[in-house]
């Protein structure tokens, strides 16, 4: 590897499997509150800047914190649901200085946080350990006009602390993930835990779940971690992938060339596909943490936990489990793209109705888009009955089922209106016959094992059909009349 190979934005994995990559992600998460962790300010995106504030938002002298139950109890749903442990927890002050918080302090969990020591699970199977998961206050926004947007080149600053005081969770894995794909697979699960718990609404695109990468590179075998880069600024899965590949190579580059790696924190540029520099890593004792005085700890009852954990939903885990039992025959990402999708319970009863399971999921997964609008689970396992049954062919059941989607209805109702009728065998045979005999080179090509010729003549049927011909059983007549 040379530093060449760092000029391609979007670069793949490390190939050198004499380096492997080391992941621990930082996930912070918006909480799907009326108001504010410490006020009762509005808890909403967007709005006129400094519009959703008051005297607590701002750090105005003499305001005082008044902690959200709401926020707790969506913490604690996020804490039992990843295999925390709850536990009594305080608030600290971290202090820095920095516009985007007036009061020069953000109001976090240091050594005591309320949720710790739990895991989440990939659909691979694999566990990734949660070492904490704490509340926190968020900050304001801080836009830099001009320049591209950057502090260093811009003319001025602007802020607005709406998102000033909105809670937060902090969820901070282990470093136990090894590729950009886990990490996809880490932060995908764990915002379809957030969104099934009703903690939070996971939108990456409005800011309500935020990712940090840290990301550290070492040599095969080794059971020592590198130095780690702390990667800021990523706003989507997409993104997050491009710059763990492309920190893991840099690393990989600077420590094959003899150099040492920098713990940094450093900012993904989606334009040019790249990490940059933006300061050296702070630690610990550089935001000197002391406990909140305006604020008592925190110590919820056994009782109200047990509560919680009864009125947690299914989660994403159980569900991939219950549908993986019903379709045992389906492959696995396709269960998981399903539930991911939040069309498990879809497939669930319509497999209940007397639908194949294969045919149902390769409806979910191929034909039906994610954010597809209602269709009836009973309705979809009639379809795939009359499918099957050899009434629609596998075209005709993709368009009875777009019909059934955009205007509900039966699948008989919506065939019949489409004009969509099973074949009579003889009609079906007849036609055959008739394709080979005005095509007899094409014939004696297949005839004499050209494979492809299956599609000619397929495609012939079905263009003479208006595709009414069920694409199985021409190829079936087809292999019939070759002997």
């Amino acid at each position: 590897m040379n530093a060449n190979t760092l000029d391609v934005p979007g670069l793949g994995a490390p190939a050198d499997t004499e380096w492997e990559t080391v992941v621990g992600l930082e996930v912070h998460a918006e909480l799907a509150t009326e108001t504010k962790l410490f006020s009762a300010s509005p808890n909403q995106f967007g709005g006129e800047p400094n519009t959703h504030i008051d005297p607590v938002s701002l750090g105005l002298p003499g305001s005082l914190p008044v902690l959200n139950q709401k926020a707790v109890e969506l913490a604690i749903r996020v804490g039992l649901a990843l295999n925390c442990r709850i536990q009594p927890s305080v608030f600290a002050r971290k202090n820095y200085f920095y516009p985007d918080m007036p009061k020069d302090f953000q109001i976090s969990q240091y050594d005591e946080p309320i949720n710790v020591e739990g895991w989440l699970e990939l659909p691979s199977g694999k566990r990734i350990g949660v070492e904490r998961a704490h509340l926190e206050e968020d900050t304001g926004k801080t836009v830099h006009i001009g320049g591209g947007g950057r502090i260093h080149e811009a003319g001025y600053s602007l802020v607005d602390y709406n998102r000033a005081g909105v809670p937060l969770i902090e969820i901070v894995g282990r470093p136990e993930l090894r590729s950009a794909e886990e990490a996809r697979q880490y932060v995908a699960e764990l915002r379809a835990i957030l969104v099934a718990v009703g903690a939070s609404d996971g939108k990456m695109e409005e800011g309500s779940l935020r990712v940090d990468c840290n990301v550290s590179v070492r040599p095969a075998g080794s059971d020592q971690l590198g130095t780690r880069c702390e990667i800021k600024n990523v706003n989507s899965l997409r993104s997050m992938g491009r710059a763990i590949e492309y920190e893991a190579n840099r690393q990989i580059d600077l420590l094959t060339s003899g150099q040492p790696v920098e713990q940094q924190t450093r900012h993904w540029n989606e334009d040019d596909g790249r990490t940059h520099a933006l300061r050296s890593k702070e630690e610990d004792y550089d935001y000197r943490y002391f406990p909140e005085p305006d604020l008592l700890p925190l110590d919820p009852s056994t009782k109200w936990v047990e509560e919680i954990r009864q009125g947690l939903p299914p989660l994403p885990r159980d569900r991939r489990l219950r549908l993986a039992e019903a379709a045992p025959s389906v492959d696995v990402d396709h269960i998981g793209l399903a539930v991911e999708r939040s069309m498990d319970e879809l497939a669930m009863v319509a497999i209940g109705g007397g639908g194949s399971p294969e045919r149902v999921m390769t409806h979910i997964v191929h034909n039906l888009a994610d954010g597809f609008g209602e269709l009836a689970a009973e309705a979809l396992a009639d379809l795939v009955q009359m499918e099957e049954a050899g009434e629609l062919t596998a075209t005709q059941a993709k368009k009875v089922l777009g019909a059934l989607v955009d205007g509900g209805g039966s699948p008989r109702e919506a065939a019949q209106a489409l004009g969509f009728e099973a074949m009579n065998t003889g009609e079906l045979e007849a036609l055959v016959d008739k394709l080979i005999a005005d095509h007899p080179e094409e014939w004696t090509r297949f005839c004499e094992g050209d494979a492809k010729l299956t599609g000619f003549f397929v495609g012939q049927v079905m263009k003479a059909t208006q595709g009414r011909a069920d694409g199985k059983a021409v190829t079936q007549l087809l292999n019939a009349r070759r002997g």
